[in-house]
């Protein structure tokens, strides 16, 4: 055996890895440092026949068989598929279940030992002939003739890609290769968590294996290499990239695909570090933009029936006062909600320049009161957008009661999929709404998107503070059912990425505590008026749930500001 050099998963706070000393298996050809092997290529070095002859006592394919359930399979009936193309075949495991299945399944690898290992076992497990393709994903389309209903790439295959240049080639061939109305499984380790907290497994879903372990060595943002050890004291070795969850979600948004949903462990709701593995469902079916909500995301699901919810209409009304629902603004601490919350829309509207005709559009809209604001004091047409249908009701009343329905339209739907035609928008207004998306990337896509070439953004967010770790946000993260929040630094990263002139924030932070313990007040002193509209349970959480953004505010977990940008 020869000696190699890789770290360890437990990174010191300064983010470096402690160094130590494995030993290899001679035949995949790392060569002296394996930690510089980054590219997509080599996994054809690390599948050595020894490596593959064990695979299935990692896999165990009776525990994963029982661990996965029909999860997959009921996934593909219930969009009526017949054909499927097995894109990262290994030793068989799912094509021999698509096939017993009833589907008309290829399998295809780009290991031909991988590939001749499926062979024998389609046999072995039902004596099926599996039809089977040597192909590079790169170029799928020359070795793989027809079209499919869906295409499956599972075992945190797509990691094996090291560039963004293959990885964008490689889901551009599985677009291809789908049908109209195909869709795309794909799964990956939840490599956040590996990243961000380190590596823990349940070890239940994916390698189900008693006796063997798969875990990494070491591990950077462009590496991932993990160690795989057998009962025979045999270890073998994969470099892989770690794909970050919304990275994969936003490369399958850029290459075409229509809807993406997301999956922790197969369950559609779950927390960010929880899940082992996490499963995308990406759909090439076009949709028209007035589709229904079978567009939003589960997020934004979770966001649109809270809000739609009696209990929370009649909270935020009485509350608030029914116009402007977001942080305000406040001269002193014990000053009331309602001028606090409309000096933000003054002071934000004040940075503007805005002119009689501008075109407006306030993403997360709520009741309306920013867009009723902006239309009679700047005669601006504002084009108001939001997921609750029981909000924007009362929006459409107000303004026609207000006399500027003529200015303001209201639209149903989410931010993550603007209904609007490219460069439409002289300004786009957003406040305390974007926490609520699951993939704020492709909100601010979106929103870069419907701009003008001059156009400004400006919003406000709750946000968390740089640096502030995911553990100390936990009781926030949890009530309001997200995996994390957007934080300065988040924002002015991903803004300057997709080319915004000029990206300025106005820290505000200490009116985040203010305003949630003014709220908390106000809730505690007419808890009695309210119990005739809201529920005790409801009441009940949401007095925990602002006690929780009070003490978050006040720790330096959190950051709230305006931030206004220029395209």
């Amino acid at each position: 055996m020869t000696e190699s050099t890789a770290g360890r998963t437990d990174l010191d706070p300064a983010g470096t890895a402690e160094r130590s000393r494995v030993e290899a298996h001679p035949a995949q050809e790392f060569g002296a440092d394996p930690l510089t092997v980054r590219e997509t290529d080599h996994y054809t070095n690390e599948y050595v026949k020894g490596f593959v002859e064990k695979w299935d006592d990692l896999i165990d394919w009776r525990k994963r068989y029982e661990s996965e359930g029909s999860f997959f399979v009921d996934l593909l009936k219930s969009r009526g598929v017949k054909s499927v193309l097995d894109v990262a075949t290994g030793t068989g495991f799912h094509s021999v279940r698509l096939v017993e299945e009833g589907f008309d399944t290829v399998s295809v690898d780009g290991s031909a030992e991988m590939l001749a290992k499926a062979f024998e076992n389609g046999l072995e497990y039902g004596g099926h002939i599996l039809r089977v393709v040597h192909a590079d994903w790169r170029w799928l389309n020359r070795d793989v003739h027809g079209e499919f209903d869906a295409v499956v790439c599972l075992g945190n295959s797509f990691t094996h890609l090291f560039s963004e240049r293959d990885r964008r080639k490689a889901l551009a061939e599985f677009y291809a290769v789908l049908k109209h109305d195909g869709v795309l499984i794909l799964d990956q380790r939840n490599y956040d968590s590996i990243l961000d907290s380190g590596f823990s497994s349940k070890h239940t879903y994916y390698y189900c294996g008693e006796e063997v372990t798969a875990e990494p060595e070491y591990v950077d943002e462009g590496l991932a290499r993990f160690r795989y050890q057998f009962p025979d004291s045999s270890q073998y070795h994969l470099n892989m990239f770690p794909l970050r969850k919304d990275y994969t979600r936003r490369l399958l948004r850029e290459v075409g695909f229509q809807r993406v949903e997301t999956y922790g462990d197969f369950q559609e709701t779950f927390t960010a570090d929880d899940p082992d593995f996490f499963i995308h469902v990406a759909e090439k079916r076009y949709l028209e933009a007035d589709e229904d909500t079978r567009n939003y995301s589960a997020a934004v699901n979770v966001a649109r029936d809270y809000y739609n919810s009696g209990d929370a209409d009649n909270f935020y009304f009485h509350i608030w006062g029914g116009e402007d629902i977001h942080v305000g603004l406040y001269d002193s601490p014990g000053e009331e909600i309602a001028p606090a919350s409309r000096r933000t829309v003054e002071r934000m509207a004040g940075k503007l320049g805005l002119t009689e005709g501008m075109r407006v559009l306030d993403i997360g809209s709520g009741y309306g009161g920013a867009a009723r604001y902006l239309a009679a004091t700047y005669g601006c047409a504002v084009t108001c957008l939001n997921l609750s249908e029981v909000e924007n009701e009362r929006n459409r009343r107000y303004s026609e009661e207000q006399g500027l329905g003529h200015l303001i339209d209201v639209v149903d739907g989410s931010f993550e999929d603007l209904p609007f035609e490219d460069n439409e928008f002289d300004v786009v207004w957003s406040q305390d709404a974007m926490l609520h998306s699951g993939d704020r990337i492709r909100v601010l896509q979106e929103v870069t998107r419907v701009l003008k070439p001059k156009g400004q953004f400006i919003f406000t967010d709750p946000m968390a503070s740089d640096g502030c770790e995911k553990a100390a946000l936990r009781p926030i993260l949890d009530r309001l059912h997200l995996d994390s929040m957007g934080s300065p630094s988040f924002y002015r990263r991903e803004l300057n990425r997709l080319g915004m002139s000029s990206v300025d924030f106005e820290d505000h932070t200490p009116q985040l505590a203010t305003h949630y313990g003014r709220v908390l007040e106000e809730t505690e002193r007419r808890n009695d008026d309210l119990s005739g509209s809201v529920s005790t349970e409801y009441l009940t959480r949401m007095k925990i749930g602002l006690k929780n953004w009070v003490e978050g505010g006040r720790a330096g977990n959190l950051a709230w500001g305006i931030f206004h940008i220029r395209a």
